[in-house]
């Protein structure tokens, strides 16, 4: 039996679940496919990086210890595909739609020197997947950490772990380190993939928004989740549209 799904924003005091702290990426046939073509996402995002394109500093500053120290080029997140990122990684796009469920996408980049400090994720909804791309050390200098259990990545390597538990990450080594990262469905909930993904958008969306208009956080909780639930409401319908008309503007 499933349990319950979890979202941060209507549960605030952090994940109290049973699941996995880390999934077994065997478990699942399509994490092969993703490892024996890891050398073709390297050789993109090198590329990437070579013409000039930057990554975006992780909306949310709070969990970083030195600003603009996490950066990350989304392809698609929580159902949303950024069209034109996609096109300037093709190769990398393209193996990710044969991964069944996947929601979220982006090559991810920690800065030397630089932690992000223990937090809870979106909802125990997902595996969040991370491909080593550019791993510049290994225990204890650069490392993992989910409800206290430690790992290392490795370059070519999936790491598969639930988001929702307690997790933090670090790299004191003096190179950057640049990673993978996708979202997937987790199978026993794909049939509400989409609400699922509306919620956590909603969520975003109005953490982000109290971050400019502080008043947001001390409306009481009713309102609140109001306004979540029509975020959620909304985001289910915009969205479909939105990528409809961004594919037809930017993925031509």
């Amino acid at each position: 039996m499933c349990e319950k799904i979890y979202y941060s924003f209507i549960t605030r005091d952090g994940y109290k679940g049973n699941a996995p702290k880390y999934f077994e990426p065997s478990e699942f046939e399509w994490s092969e496919n993703i490892e024996s073509n890891w050398e073709g996402v390297k050789k993109e995002l090198d590329a990437f990086l070579a013409s000039g394109h930057e990554l975006w500093p992780y909306f949310d500053q709070s969990i970083v210890t030195k600003k603009n120290n996490w950066k990350t080029i989304p392809f698609g997140a929580w159902g949303v595909k950024f069209y034109g990122n996609r096109k300037k990684a093709p190769f990398t796009s393209a193996l990710l739609d044969k991964v069944p469920g996947v929601v979220s996408a982006s090559f991810n980049m920690l800065d030397a020197e630089t932690r992000i400090v223990p937090h809870f994720g979106d909802t125990n909804a997902v595996m969040r997947c991370h491909l080593g791309i550019v791993i510049p050390g290994s225990l204890p200098e650069v490392g993992f950490e989910v409800e206290g259990e430690q790992k290392s990545w490795e370059e070519g390597k999936l790491l598969f772990f639930c988001d929702a538990h307690n997790h933090t990450a670090w790299n004191d080594s003096k190179s950057f380190r640049y990673i993978l990262l996708f979202d997937v469905i987790r199978p026993e909930y794909l049939k509400k993939k989409r609400w699922i993904c509306s919620k956590v958008l909603a969520s975003l969306f109005l953490q982000s928004s109290a971050q400019k208009l502080t008043f947001l956080r001390k409306l009481p909780l009713f309102m609140q989740m109001s306004l979540f639930y029509m975020a959620a409401f909304a985001a289910f319908f915009i969205v479909p549209l939105r990528n409809f008309v961004s594919n037809l503007i930017k993925g031509a």
